[in-house]
């Protein structure tokens, strides 16, 4: 009797809608192309619509899939580069590092932001660059200690109450990894393309790898790569010597983009950014200046390739060109 019961309930859950479909699931064979489109289907499903942030007509984000590989330092160094390069175009820099804002220090910018009659921040201003961080926000030295609802409340004053103005190029600094920060930005916002920042270390390169599935699934281009800590410079011969090896060049490959530009480990880097002033425009005529230069008419060069996806309007709606 107990037997039959078991049999009878086990039947039961078997013929639930979630049950066999999982079992249809198990029972099929499906080749590779079809679990990609399906989790392509699941991923953009109840997706809310994109709306441009206004006067913003390009959103570059810089990206690292892993800590500590000098995303912020590109993002402070691409966004002078760009205003360099173009003195015409308006730049700005956005922070959305909730957590850890460190724009504030490599821009050298500590006031607080006015607020508009139409109750949205001002952008502080410095070497040019419109910027914005949540450590304009918050009092210096103060712990950071949010959760999830939090930090979505904080990244949509960011980006939805900012009084930018014009802007021809928003770089936009993000946290590391593929959370609800990033997932927020790609899912929200218009994004004309992405800088993923690496180091040649196995590690970093496998992270950086996987991060990238997120803008392959959401069809957002991949601008190209930025390498950094690559190799060091013998101080008495002036040899290049590799620190990892060349695992970027691979993974450029494999990712179907181009390496933008690769830095050494250089405490000149470090110095300018710790006081304020980005070596793209600390000593213009230097070699990791041109660099960067060189990699902020690419990242032109690629805008002008692309046309915008979206513009903001008046009521803020996405606007397809």
């Amino acid at each position: 009797m107990t037997m039959f019961r078991s049999f009878q309930k086990f039947r039961l859950i078997s013929n639930t809608p979630n049950v066999a479909q999982f079992t249809e699931c198990l029972s099929t064979q499906k080749t590779a192309s079809d679990l990609e489109k399906r989790r392509e289907e699941l991923m953009k499903r109840g997706l809310p619509k994109k709306k441009a942030i206004d006067g913003v007509k390009n959103i570059i984000l810089v990206c690292s899939g892993k800590g500590g590989v000098g995303k912020s330092t590109v993002s402070v160094n691409l966004a002078t580069a760009l205003k360099l390069t173009n003195p015409n175009k308006e730049v700005g820099l956005l922070d959305t590092d909730c957590f850890g804002p460190s724009i504030p220090i490599m821009m050298n910018l500590s006031s607080k932001p006015y607020v508009t009659e139409e109750k949205k921040l001002t952008p502080l201003m410095n070497y040019g660059i419109k910027c914005m961080s949540i450590g304009f926000l918050v009092e210096k030295d103060a712990p950071i200690i949010w959760r999830g609802l939090k930090v979505m409340q904080g990244l949509e004053t960011l980006t939805k109450h900012v009084s930018w103005g014009n802007i021809d190029y928003l770089v936009v600094d993000t946290p590391p990894g593929t959370g609800d920060t990033l997932l927020s930005l790609v899912q929200n916002l218009p994004i004309t393309g992405v800088l993923l920042v690496t180091t040649p270390q196995s590690a970093a390169l496998e992270v950086t790898k996987r991060g990238a599935g997120i803008f392959k699934i959401m069809n957002i281009p991949v601008i190209g790569l930025i390498e950094n800590m690559a190799y060091i410079n013998c101080p008495s011969c002036s040899t290049k010597i590799d620190i990892y090896g060349s695992g970027t060049t691979q993974l450029a490959k494999d990712l179907e983009c181009d390496l933008l530009g690769s830095f050494p480990l250089d405490p000149c880097i470090s110095e300018s950014t710790d006081k304020g002033t980005p070596i793209a425009v600390e000593n213009i005529s230097s070699d990791l200046s041109k660099v960067y230069q060189a990699i902020a008419k690419k990242v032109m060069h690629f805008i002008d390739k692309n046309p915008i996806v979206a513009t903001s309007t008046k009521d803020g709606e996405e606007d397809n060109k």
